[in-house]
C-alpha cells in the first residue's frame, strides 16, 4: 500500500501493476485515444501531379484538430426526436398487420418479398472495354497554360481568316466565353 506522498513522487502516469488491467491507458501518438490507422506512404494509392508529365503518391495528410478529445454521444449517435414509446406503430396494429399477411399467405395470395422486388430491377453493367482516363501528370498551372496557348492559337487563326490583326478591330470578341 502506498502513501499519498509516494503517489505524488511517481513519474509514471499510472501504476504498472494496474495499467494492464484497467480501462485507463496512456495517450497514443499525437495525443490520440486510439491507434493511428492512417496508411503509410507505400500503402497510399492517391497520386498527384508533380509537373512535367509525372505523378507521385500524395503527401501525408494533416492531423485532425480534435485528436485526443472524446466526442459526446449526442454527436456520434442519432438522438430520439420523440418521447420513448410514442413513435412508430403500436403493438395492436402490428399484430393486425401480421394476422392479415398470414391469412393472405394461407389463401395463396403471393406477396413479393424484398429480394423479389430488388431482382426485378435491371442492374447496369460496366462496359468491358472501359479504360479509366490516364493522368496527364501536368499540374493545374501547366494545364491552364496549355489550354490558354491553344485558345490564343485558335484566336489568331480566326483573326487571320477574317483579315484582321487585333481583336479590338472586331465588333464581337472571338474568344468570348
Amino acid at each position: 500500500m502506498r502513501t499519498f506522498q509516494q503517489y505524488r513522487t511517481i513519474t509514471e502516469a499510472y501504476d504498472t501493476s494496474v495499467q494492464g488491467r484497467s480501462s485507463v491507458s496512456k495517450p497514443k501518438e499525437g495525443g490520440r485515444i486510439g491507434d493511428k490507422r492512417k496508411k503509410t506512404d507505400p500503402e497510399r494509392r492517391r497520386t498527384q501531379a508533380v509537373g512535367g508529365g509525372e505523378t507521385t503518391t500524395a503527401k501525408s495528410y494533416k492531423a485532425r484538430k480534435d485528436i485526443g478529445t472524446q466526442r459526446p454521444r449526442s454527436e456520434r449517435e442519432q438522438q430520439p426526436t420523440q418521447v420513448r414509446g410514442t413513435a412508430g406503430v403500436s403493438g395492436v396494429e402490428a399484430q393486425k398487420k401480421a394476422y392479415r399477411e398470414r391469412k393472405a399467405r394461407e389463401r395463396g395470395e403471393k406477396t413479393q418479398t424484398a429480394d423479389e422486388l430488388l431482382t426485378t430491377k435491371s442492374k447496369k453493367k460496366a462496359d468491358p472495354d472501359y479504360k479509366p482516363v490516364k493522368s496527364s501528370g501536368l499540374t493545374t498551372k501547366e494545364r491552364k497554360a496549355l489550354y490558354k496557348k491553344g485558345e490564343r492559337t485558335l484566336r489568331d487563326i480566326r483573326l487571320k481568316n477574317l483579315g484582321k490583326t487585333k481583336e479590338s478591330e472586331l465588333k464581337h470578341k472571338v474568344t468570348s466565353k
